[in-house]
């Protein structure tokens, strides 16, 4: 009896996530609504409101051995001395996230907290620098993997030695991230703003695996950079062209697309979302979203169109986002400066 196609494909995505010390990071593929995991320079990023905080839930691989890759985030981020620097401000923020994968749970928790000054170059634009620290857990349960030494022919026999080199079922590290963000407002009516991160910086370890001379379990820099933009149009239409890439090792990844949002009440607090993006040889990720004043819910698909659709049925994943801003005279402190540039709305 041969092993079938759905075994095969829940061994590969095993033997890929306790092993893959290389591969890629946590992710969402609505980058824009975690600005903080995307680069520490976005903490306190917003010109327009003094605090904000939101939470991504995405889940994905349902139809790859039953167990679905769950990743979960809550995050938060303010501003700091907005009225005693003339020019700038500072931000703070942290995020907690939660992810656990595959067979064996393999879980990671990561609490991060992050820092970053703003400041005012001139009239029309912002830079912006921002550090990051994380402590990271990830753990996994050994005893409910299978692996390929253990298949006796009909099926997976755990009492059988999996020959695998498991020193530990947990492992913990500090992770240091950089970034730099600069944006640019052309008029009332564009607005553009770029920026690169590097995340760990000091090159964690990060192995369940024995230590040898032959492998590093070193994780590799993560270079991240990111181009968008906000375009009015008459007073209905804001477009928001995103591009996206992310590089870790030999691992890489690319969006592209954009989001439209639609001025439905005629005053802006009330608007529809509607979006599509690309992410390299992987998926097409249409995106539909609703907001209600300074409160924000998106929801996207990642329909695999890559290999990996031969094995999921193209079923890839889905995520949702909330995202609430505020300002602070609105929980009865001191209201705001004006400082401009701000980004564009309705």
């Amino acid at each position: 009896m041969m092993r079938s196609a759905k075994h095969i494909a829940q061994l590969f995505l095993l033997i890929l996530l306790v092993s893959g010390v290389n591969g890629q990071d946590l992710h969402f593929s609505q980058y824009f609504n975690a600005p903080l995991l995307v680069n520490p320079a976005n903490t306190g990023f917003m010109p327009d409101h003094d605090y904000r905080f939101g939470g991504n839930y995405r889940s994905q691989w349902s139809n790859l051995g039953g167990n679905p890759y769950k990743t979960m985030s809550a995050w938060g981020d303010g501003q700091l001395f907005y009225n005693r620097i003339e020019t700038g401000w500072v931000g703070i923020g942290g995020a907690l996230l939660n992810d656990v994968a595959g067979a064996g749970n393999l879980t990671s928790v990561r609490a991060f907290a992050s820092v970053a000054y703003h400041q005012l170059l001139n009239e029309n634009s912002l830079l912006s620098a921002g550090f990051g620290l994380s402590y990271v857990n990830k753990r996994v349960d050994v005893t409910k993997l299978s692996f390929d030494d253990q298949w006796n022919g009909k099926f997976f026999d755990i009492t059988i030695n999996p020959n695998e080199p498991f020193a530990h079922s947990s492992v913990s590290y500090l992770d240091l991230q950089l970034g730099i963000n600069y944006a640019y407002f052309a008029s009332d009516n564009v607005y553009l703003n770029a920026g690169v991160s590097v995340m760990h910086l000091n090159s964690p370890s990060e192995s369940f695996f024995a230590a040898n001379a032959t492998t590093t379990q070193q994780l590799d820099r993560r270079y991240t950079a990111f181009l968008n933009s906000n375009i009015k149009i008459q007073n209905l239409w804001i477009i928001n062209p995103n591009l996206y890439v992310s590089k870790m090792g030999t691992a890489w990844e690319a969006l592209i697309g954009a989001t439209a949002s639609r001025n439905i009440s005629g005053d802006g607090a009330t608007q529809l979302i509607l979006g599509l993006y690309y992410r390299n040889d992987d998926a097409l990720i249409p995106v539909i979203g609703y907001q209600l004043n300074d409160l924000k819910v998106t929801v996207n698909y990642d329909a695999t169109i890559s290999s990996l659709g031969t094995y999921n049925g193209t079923q890839g994943a889905y995520e949702i986002s909330i995202v609430k801003s505020g300002i602070y005279s609105a929980l009865g402190k001191a209201s705001r400066a004006v400082k401009c540039p701000k980004v564009v709305r309705f």
